[in-house]
């Protein structure tokens, strides 16, 4: 039976949430040096968070799926502590966003897949973290027209939504490594499975050094995310400013 402090939040989870809502009362302060800093921490923040809602999402399905492991490892405690390893799950996704923009996925929960139900399930539990970021840019770009917050709120929100179907886009692709590869490698041959395996490590840094090496690669990747961001409503002139702020440097 699992405990209910199971499932609540870890205290990291919260603090994240604390910093993003912290970014998004410094852009309500005077001044275009305090609105930059705001939509940088909120964007940041925000992005920690959505880290840790995808990795959860993978988490929960499992657990329901039959994994029982992922209780006992933490991993529904949205902390990402308790991640494989939080170095290349939480930090340098952090550094690569704030570098550059590019949504590098997390990756970091290690699923038991031998004890899931069935392959609908294991394909589901690969599934579970793009849908969540799917999710979280629905919500944003909603409560973005519904809410009409302050302009550095708003601008934060849409980049920050725009980010998080970049990253469906990116981990939907079926590249060893990445979701998309695990939503179908259930129903793969075993020989498949096996070159899988093997690619895992290096697919999506040769996928990341064609987006940003080939000319004309990532303009494709960009205009499929763009018109996903149109079709649930974001506001792309909010996102432009948002992505103006964030990297301030520029």
């Amino acid at each position: 039976m699992v405990q209910r402090s199971a499932v609540r939040p870890s205290p990291v989870f919260l603090a994240l949430l604390v910093l993003t809502a912290g970014g998004a009362l410094l852009t309500l302060l005077e001044g275009e040096t305090a609105l930059r800093a705001g939509v940088f921490v909120l964007v940041l923040g925000g992005w920690a968070v959505s880290l840790c809602l995808h990795e959860f999402g993978h988490a929960i399905v499992a657990f329901r799926g039959g994994d029982r492991e992922v209780y006992f490892k933490g991993y529904l405690t949205l902390d990402p502590r308790r991640y494989t390893d939080p170095v290349l799950s939480l930090l340098l996704p952090l550094l690569f966003l704030a570098i550059g923009g590019i949504p590098l996925p997390g990756g970091a929960v290690w699923i038991n897949h031998n004890a899931l139900r069935s392959r609908a399930v294991d394909s589901a539990v690969s599934l579970a973290g793009p849908f969540a970021n799917v999710v979280i840019a629905i919500l944003l770009a909603i409560s973005v027209n519904v809410f009409e917050p302050a302009p550095g709120i708003a601008w934060g929100l849409s980049f920050l939504a725009l980010l998080q179907l970049a990253a469906f886009v990116l981990n939907i692709l079926p590249v060893p490594g990445l979701d998309g590869w695990g939503a179908i490698e259930p129903y793969l041959s075993y020989e498949a499975r096996r070159f899988g395996a093997k690619a895992r490590q290096w697919a999506p840094l040769i996928l990341f050094a064609v987006l940003i090496g080939v000319p004309g690669a990532s303009t494709v990747f960009w205009d499929v995310v763009q018109a996903f961001y149109g079709a649930i409503g974001g506001n792309e002139l909010y996102a432009m400013y948002g992505e103006y702020a964030f990297f301030f440097w520029r």
